[in-house]
């Protein structure tokens, strides 16, 4: 079994279900008292937050690349970013030298196995508006991917960091989640992507009538599949 460097605390509310996930898929796989190999690192979010607020993204790279070279000094054989948003500075992360599972991958594999070709996509205002989640989603897997209007994305990303990363869940945001979501499929989605890995926490197959790629589920199962050789 391969260890798993988890790179958390962003928010530390969806780093638990992935220690959760990933020891289930273990257990199931293995059987017995089976679980995963792993070591966490998990980060201040408030410092993370500041420097996405501020433009800070260099800065932040190189937060994260030290706390992945910590990881790989505890013995970790590839890392998972406990986060989409952060994936924007992957690269920084990878120049730690160690191999790093990106989220998109499980995500467009997942959607390209349903056979989707046109995905909404629902996360913090820097994943839906910035490229790097959208573009390796169409360049590496053919999917294309449709954002929330404005007036959307304000709201998507407002309740990501006022409520979810504090645990706090609403009926009223769910509610709102469910128009944006109906907006998406109105305009063409043939499913939906919940982008932000707090989002699980708030909605799920229930709230949307096309499919639904968790991708804190998807990251955290390709994690445990990853340490074990395992296809999945």
């Amino acid at each position: 079994m391969q260890t798993i460097g988890l790179l958390g605390g962003m928010s530390w509310e969806s780093t638990l279900p992935y220690y959760r996930i990933i020891n289930q898929t273990v257990a199931t796989r293995l059987g017995g008292l089976h679980s995963a190999r792993l070591v966490l690192w998990s980060v201040d979010f408030d410092g993370i937050a500041a420097r996405q607020k501020a433009g800070e993204w260099a800065e932040a790279g190189s937060d994260l690349a030290a706390a992945a070279r910590t990881l790989k000094v505890a013995g970790a054989d590839f890392l998972v970013l406990c986060t989409n948003t952060m994936h924007k500075v992957a690269p920084a992360i990878e120049s730690a030298g160690v191999p790093l599972l990106h989220i998109v991958d499980p995500t467009g594999e997942a959607i390209a196995a349903a056979g989707l070709r046109r995905v909404g996509l629902l996360g913090t205002r820097f994943t839906m508006e910035d490229g790097f989640f959208r573009d390796r989603l169409r360049e590496v897997h053919g999917i294309e991917s449709l954002v929330p209007d404005a007036e959307g994305r304000a709201a998507v990303h407002r309740i990501i960091y006022d409520e979810l990363c504090r645990g706090i869940v609403l009926e009223a945001s769910r509610s709102a989640y469910r128009t944006v979501i109906a907006d998406l499929v109105a305009a063409g989605a043939e499913g939906v992507i919940l982008g932000c890995t707090e989002i699980m926490l708030l909605v799920g197959e229930g709230d949307s009538p096309v499919p639904v790629f968790d991708t804190t589920g998807l990251h955290a199962r390709a994690a445990a599949f990853r340490s074990l050789a395992d296809p999945g």
